[in-house]
C-alpha cells in the first residue's frame, strides 16, 4: 500500500480492503471484528506495530505484483519461443514463408495475456488485448491466404472496422454500467 493510502486510513477518509484487514488482524492476533470495532484492541505501542504491519502488507502486495509481472513476461516469452521454434523447424525443412509463425504469435500472445489478466481480475488492458487479438488474427489469416492459397483478399481487413467499433462500444457500455453501480 502506498503512504497516501495509509494516510487516508489514518485520517478516516477511506478504509483498507477486507484482505488487508484480515492480514492486519492476523498479524496482531485479533479478529477483524476487534480491529474494526474496538480501537483499544490493538496491543500497546500499536503505532510502531501498526506501521510495521502496514509496511509488511505493502511489501507483500508489491511482491505479488512483481510476481504477476514476471509470470506475464515468462508467458509471453514462451509464446514467442514456440513461434521461433516453429520458424526454425519450418525453415530447416525448407518450407517457404516460415516467418508466418511470428504472425500467429501475435494473437496467441494476446490470448495468453488476456487470460492471465482476467484470471487475476485485472481488466484494465482487456480492450487493447482484444483489439490486438482481432487485428492479429485478421493479419495472420490474410497472410496465410495470400502466401499459401495465393488469394489477395485485402477486404478481410474491413471486418476489423465493425469489430473494433463493437469492442469500443462494449467497453463503453461496461464503463457506464460500472459508474452507475458506483453512484447507486
Amino acid at each position: 500500500m502506498s503512504r497516501q493510502a495509509v494516510s487516508k486510513w489514518e485520517r478516516g477518509e477511506s478504509v483498507p480492503d477486507v484482505l488487508i484487514l484480515m492480514q492486519l488482524a492476523e498479524l496482531f492476533g485479533i479478529t477483524v471484528n476487534d480491529l474494526v470495532c474496538d480501537p483499544n484492541a490493538l496491543p500497546e505501542n500499536s503505532d510502531s506495530k501498526l506501521e510495521k504491519a502496514m509496511t509488511q502488507v505493502s511489501e507483500k502486495a508489491l511482491k505479488r505484483k512483481a510476481n504477476k509481472n514476471v509470470i506475464q513476461a515468462l508467458s509471453s516469452t514462451l509464446v514467442w519461443f514456440v513461434a521461433l521454434l516453429i520458424f526454425v523447424v519450418m525453415s530447416s525443412l525448407d518450407i517457404p514463408r516460415s516467418w508466418i509463425a511470428f504472425l500467429y504469435a501475435i494473437p496467441a500472445d494476446a490470448i495468453v495475456q488476456l487470460s492471465l489478466r482476467s484470471a487475476w481480475g485485472d481488466f484494465r488492458w482487456n480492450k487493447t488485448l482484444i483489439s490486438i487479438l482481432m487485428w492479429g488474427g485478421l493479419l495472420s489469416l490474410y497472410a496465410s491466404l495470400k502466401l499459401f492459397v495465393h488469394v489477395d483478399i485485402w477486404k478481410l481487413f474491413l471486418l476489423g472496422i465493425p469489430g473494433q467499433m463493437a469492442i469500443y462500444l462494449w467497453f463503453r457500455m461496461y464503463r457506464k454500467r460500472r459508474k452507475e453501480e458506483q453512484n447507486g
